[in-house]
């Protein structure tokens, strides 16, 4: 069977979480229209089972992704544990994928240092042209006959990730460059995130969504509780910001859209846990948590990297 770890690069909001979705056919990372959504590194498992010649399933191809954070010029040690974390998982995996989208900047600077990195590394490497709705026939072709001269790829592939469009022919043309290796995760598994990690990005997500443009950067989630009953799970969460007007603008007039972002998410865990759910949120104020390394670890914002991506 093929098996090995593939890293997804890419500036932010070029549709990695969105095309890590529909890879596995299911949600585990959260994707809203607002860059640097993706914070941690995220692993989703795709399994393909055969049937074996004895009437008994075998699995015939995993691969492990790990979706990681937007590179981009960091502002705050956030932004630089965010880099961090998509820059050290190219030393980690069998494979890279490259995402861009129709926003071509060819070697602007941010595509500039991802080209860089990827010339200084070995590693399989295959360019994702993403969104290519959103992309004229003339201008896909320059987009992919620019990064075809640079030589760098071993394959380049379209898709409109949020469609499904060509995931079946990229998922082959990975495999096609995956070595033989062993099933790293059971049959059934689609991410090893715990459930409590995935609750806490659920929330995130609704609040982005609910949220004023100057507000989500500062916004984090920290699970104060998590308990799980027969039939229902009681779920105490703080949605965290940097400034005392944020806090208002989060809460809302009369608390509207606090119970909104609340209600939004409560319908989503409820989907993922299988059980009803009770969830209280609270909002407090953590000034500039951003630049605190107690603060970024308390919120899970740890080097992973740091840790066996094949443990």
């Amino acid at each position: 069977m093929k098996s090995g770890f593939i890293g997804i690069i890419g500036r932010p909001n070029v549709g990695k979480s969105t095309l890590l979705n529909s890879i596995l056919g299911e949600k585990i990372a959260i994707t809203t229209e607002k860059p640097q959504t993706t914070r941690n590194t995220i692993r989703g498992i795709y399994t393909r089972m055969i049937e074996a010649e004895d009437g008994e399933r075998e699995c015939d191809c995993q691969m492990v992704f790990i979706d990681t954070p937007g590179i981009h010029k960091p502002k705050n040690k956030l932004g630089t544990f965010m880099t961090d974390a998509a820059v050290n998982t190219l030393k980690e995996v069998d494979v890279i994928l490259f995402l861009v989208d129709s926003e071509f900047e060819g070697e602007g600077s941010g595509d500039a240092y991802i080209l860089d990195l990827l010339r200084s590394n070995n590693t399989p490497k295959v360019l994702v042209i993403n969104k290519i709705d959103k992309i004229e026939p003339d201008v896909f072709e320059r987009i992919y006959h620019y990064y075809e001269g640079l030589e760098i790829f071993d394959a380049i592939v379209g898709t409109n990730a949020k469609k499904g469009q060509n995931v079946d022919e990229l998922l082959e043309t990975l495999e096609d460059l995956l070595a033989e290796g062993p099933m790293f995760f059971p049959e059934e598994m689609i991410t090893d995130n715990p459930e409590r990690f995935l609750v806490s990005e659920i929330i995130r997500e609704k609040a982005l969504l609910y949220l004023n443009d100057e507000v989500p950067h500062g916004v984090a989630v920290e699970i104060e509780k998590f308990d799980e009953q027969p039939g229902i799970s009681n779920i105490s969460a703080v949605i965290y910001c940097e400034k005392d007007s944020h806090k208002g603008i989060i809460i809302g007039r009369d608390g509207k859209k606090l119970k909104g972002i609340g209600k939004s998410a409560r319908l989503e865990i409820e989907a993922l846990l299988g059980t009803k759910v009770y969830l209280e949120l609270f909002v407090k104020v953590k000034k500039n948590w951003r630049q605190s390394d107690v603060m970024l670890g308390n919120f899970g914002y740890v080097a992973s990297w740091k840790t066996d991506l094949h443990r």
